[in-house]
């Protein structure tokens, strides 16, 4: 798979796999993406059983445009193949990625790849999977250049700040700022995972901020993450959809600006000229790699 499908990742919601309510509530929102859960938010015990309701909500719920997904359990579990096995098999082409989880460098990622290829030939699917992974250990982040070249099927790499937390030994009350640490305290691993992800032409997106009953820093956590290239975030909660979706997204008088801009660039160049003037500035071909962004990320939205 060398040409990776375009998703819209503003928002990915997280929905535990073992609750038939929340997965029925989450097929009738107006979000970009859903993940159900196999790992943290289902107890040991429910993880198999949960595969069953999984499958069953993928295969009888109808989740309209969005994305679907399910986030397995990491590869030294137990359950961790079989989840990758199970749920092919049972949903097919009624699922759209597979989320890896604790990823500790490249061969992980090679191994997923291989047991889905070999599930994509089992079933004879026409349609190929794709896979995304959370950075969320120090080992990850330390490798994240080799785990984002690692496949073709890889679509995004994710920022895990919660199991990262522990994994680097930052206190939770500097999450959010709470502690007066000066500025994002997740800066350099939110940089450095987003151009690792830009090098291999695919999504860098943050991970969950916990408390959902705080817009205004959950909005502030989504700028930050948006200045810097990321084009989505994490939802832990419905409330959280529609500030995510709306941090990530241009506005109409950005895209109208942008196609404006792009029209003039072109009127210049059919002219034989390399720069045009527009709204008392110079415009060039650098100013229409990032013009061209905002009006590609407008269409996949449909503004």
């Amino acid at each position: 798979m060398t040409d990776r499908p375009k998703r819209l990742r503003r928002c990915q919601l997280s929905v535990p796999g073992s609750s038939e309510k929340m997965m029925t509530k989450a097929a009738g929102l107006d979000v970009d993406y859903v993940f159900l859960d196999l790992e943290d938010a289902v107890a040991p015990q429910e993880k198999r059983p949960a595969r069953k309701k999984i499958i069953d909500a993928l295969n009888n719920l109808d989740f309209g445009k969005t994305t679907r997904c399910v986030r397995i359990n990491d590869l030294t579990t137990e359950y961790a193949a079989e989840d990758i096995m199970e749920i092919m098999e049972g949903a097919g082409e009624n699922l759209d990625v597979i989320m890896l989880t604790k990823c500790m460098g490249p061969d992980d990622i090679t191994f997923c790849d291989k047991l889905m290829s070999q599930m994509e030939k089992k079933l004879k699917m026409t349609k190929k999977i794709g896979l995304e992974t959370l950075i969320e250990e120090v080992e990850a982040m330390q490798r994240v250049d080799e785990i984002a070249a690692a496949s073709p099927r890889l679509e995004a790499l994710i920022f895990g700040m919660g199991d990262y937390s522990a994994s680097q030994g930052v206190s939770t009350k500097d999450i959010g700022g709470e502690s007066g640490y000066p500025g994002d305290i997740w800066h350099y691993q939110r940089q450095k995972m987003t151009i690792a992800a830009r090098v291999n032409k695919i999504d860098a997106i943050d991970g969950p901020f916990a408390k959902f009953s705080n817009p205004d820093a959950f909005r502030e956590e989504c700028r930050r993450s948006m200045i810097l290239g990321m084009v989505g975030k994490w939802a832990i909660h419905p409330s959280q959809v529609e500030i995510a979706q709306e941090v990530f997204s241009p506005t109409q008088d950005e895209v109208d600006r942008a196609r404006r801009m792009r029209a003039a660039f072109d009127e210049a160049v059919s002219q034989g000229l390399g720069a045009a003037q527009f709204e008392g500035s110079m415009i060039d071909i650098a100013s229409m790699r990032i013009v061209d962004r905002i009006v590609d990320r407008a269409d996949m939205i449909g503004m």
